[in-house]
């Protein structure tokens, strides 16, 4: 039970971060800067809160440091029709250098970023039948994520808004005949990625109250697993993210429990990752085959 409690608080930036990536890539744009933009808006964040003395403002600094960061992204790759998987790529590797650079000049150090006056994160305690062990006892981030992947479901399935943007992967000539713009739409898409990585950063960062160089460690990269993995539809996507995160509340939990080299330990998610990407390739390439044939 306790693995469990703890898998649902480890899949929420998975989560945040999938759920932003399915925007981009129900409009055509597979969205590989995931990574960058966690890690940016984790930086920020932590920033903020110890500037201004509140987290409020330390996530709006997360926010909006990963929807700037999207923002170029999306302008490079739309406007400049920079290829987008080489774009995405550059932006992580930013994020990841320019962190470590703002750090030392800001803070005269390359390594951890501690802050005494940063408010800790308060856990919400359920009313009523909701009271249940697992579901109790988070952070209103954990809520929220479950709040926003929801929205995304009625957002891209019962609003005009959703139809023009999937209307963007495979048939982007009928909105042009319509008189829109199907590039205004994928740009939408990745704001939206920026606001939920934002979000997905600041918890990372706020939730242990330290930043820490690249601390996202590869949860952009598992974010996009868990899109495909969940056959990018948003109930998938929190099957997916809960998996992903149960993979690593083990991997935790081992630590203490087993006689087992920690580097090990520590691999299992990255593993477990590897596995369920080649099984779903071959059973996607199966599955393509006795369609086909």
């Amino acid at each position: 039970m306790n693995i469990l409690h703890s898998a649902v608080g480890i899949m929420t930036p998975l989560l945040l971060a999938a759920t932003g990536g399915l925007f981009t890539e129900r409009a055509g744009m597979l969205n590989i800067a995931l990574e960058g933009l966690l890690l940016i808006g984790a930086f920020a964040a932590i920033v903020g809160s110890h500037l201004s003395g509140s987290l409020h403002a330390g996530i709006l600094a997360g926010v909006f440091a990963a929807m700037t960061l999207s923002a170029m992204l999306g302008f490079f790759t739309l406007r400049l029709k920079s290829n987008v998987f080489i774009t995405g790529l550059a932006a992580n590797l930013f994020a990841s250098g320019v962190t470590v650079v703002l750090s030392y000049r800001l803070f005269a150090t390359r390594g951890v970023l501690v802050f005494e006056n940063i408010p800790r994160l308060k856990t919400l305690s359920l009313p009523g039948f909701l009271r249940i062990p697992v579901l109790s006892g988070h952070t209103w981030y954990v809520y929220f994520s479950w709040f926003l992947l929801l929205a995304s479901w009625f957002i891209l399935y019962r609003m005009p808004f959703g139809f023009h943007l999937r209307a963007c992967e495979h048939r982007s000539g009928a909105l042009v005949s319509l008189g829109l713009n199907p590039d205004r739409y994928r740009f939408a898409a990745f704001l939206i990625s920026g606001f939920t990585c934002g979000i997905g950063g600041s918890f990372l960062a706020l939730n242990l109250g330290v930043f820490v160089p690249n601390m996202s460690s590869g949860k952009g990269w598992i974010a996009l697993v868990v899109i495909f993995l969940g056959g990018r539809r948003p109930i998938g996507l929190f099957a997916a993210a809960l998996l992903f995160g149960l993979a690593e509340a083990f991997s935790n939990y081992a630590q203490g429990s087993f006689n087992v080299p920690t580097d090990f330990i520590l691999a299992i998610p990255y593993i477990f990752t590897l596995f369920v990407m080649t099984g779903f390739s071959i059973f996607s390439s199966v599955s393509n085959v006795r369609k086909n044939g």
